[in-house]
């Protein structure tokens, strides 16, 4: 079960005049051993700006994050029809234009505007340690054979608090998402492909959910890319984790993990118990790791699995 953790909904201006870039990209979070089962993102628990979602009337500007593709013609095509009930939510709904240009309307909250809380520190962005790119893949069309590649696409690239909150809210949740949509989250400059240079020799933990309709996996997307994002689930000098990724079937949701490499044993089952209890996962469910090398070999994601935890 994911445990939830209360905290303030938080925002930054839009369009401020000055934006500080100029500090460490450090994590500005202290080391801590974790409770069991509680949720693994610093943010969250222990740093002086928790990863605070902006309020969904928007004041937030992703327009300093670097859109790639253009969103609203190729994810929010691809929507399953069922979710079309959800446009009335003001978190979800978005107009053309908005989107397109990847800002929100101003508005004017009650309350602090910033992570700090602090209305005297609304030209403060938050770096991340790495700058992260989301990738989309569309549903292959009917009667016809895409090539995966071609339909995977780069959405948008970020590398600060802000900037990952104003993308989350402005794309549709895995809930939404049409049967053989994924959503990839990897660090600037890595496809999410095997056959990337930086991932042939790396592999991944997969966990299946099988059970879509008790799923709650819009928090357990968030929650995984929070952890990938915020550093969480590896230590400073492993410099493992690529990305994750999120597959919708018609069976199943699936979340992955995937790592640089796979011979270091100790260091990924580290990894993949803290990625575990990110997922929620109990002792008696079983997260699987293979390599990308076994996976491509036999065509299909469900290789002979190295490791599990």
């Amino acid at each position: 079960m994911i445990h939830s953790h209360k905290y303030k909904r938080a925002a930054v201006p839009a369009r401020t005049a000055a934006v500080d870039t100029k500090g460490s990209r450090r994590r500005n979070t202290p080391e801590f051993d974790p409770p069991k089962g509680a949720s693994l993102n610093r943010f969250y628990l222990v740093s002086p700006f928790p990863i605070a979602p902006p309020f969904s009337s928007g004041i937030l500007t992703i327009s300093t994050a670097r859109p790639i593709y253009p969103i609203d013609a190729y994810i929010m095509a691809e929507v399953a029809p069922a979710a079309a009930s959800t446009q009335a939510d003001p978190a979800i709904a978005s107009t053309t234009e908005d989107i397109q240009d990847m800002s929100i309307e101003e508005s004017t909250p009650s309350g602090p505007l910033t992570v700090f809380h602090s209305p005297e520190a609304f030209n403060v962005k938050h770096p991340l340690m790495n700058h992260w790119s989301l990738w989309f893949t569309k549903p292959p069309t009917p009667g016809q054979k895409d090539a995966w590649a071609h339909n995977l696409k780069e959405v948008i690239s970020f590398d600060s608090v802000e900037e990952f909150w104003g993308v989350w809210n402005n794309i549709p949740k895995p809930s939404e998402l049409a049967v053989k949509s994924d959503y990839h989250l990897f660090k600037a400059g890595v496809r999410p492909e095997w056959e990337d240079q930086q991932n042939k020799i790396g592999g991944k933990w997969a966990y299946q959910f099988k059970d879509k309709r008790a799923v709650p996996i819009d928090e357990l997307w968030l929650h995984s890319m929070l952890a990938a994002i915020g550093e969480t689930v590896e230590k400073d000098d492993d410099k493992e984790i690529m990305g994750v990724v999120l597959n919708c079937r018609k069976g199943f949701y699936r979340i992955s993990l995937w790592t640089r490499t796979c011979q270091n044993k100790a260091t990924l089952v580290d990894i993949g118990k803290k990625f575990k209890q990110v997922l929620g996962l109990s002792e008696k469910d079983i997260l699987e790791f293979n390599s990308h090398a076994d996976s491509a070999h036999s065509g299909t994601s469900r290789a002979r699995s190295l490791l599990t935890v």
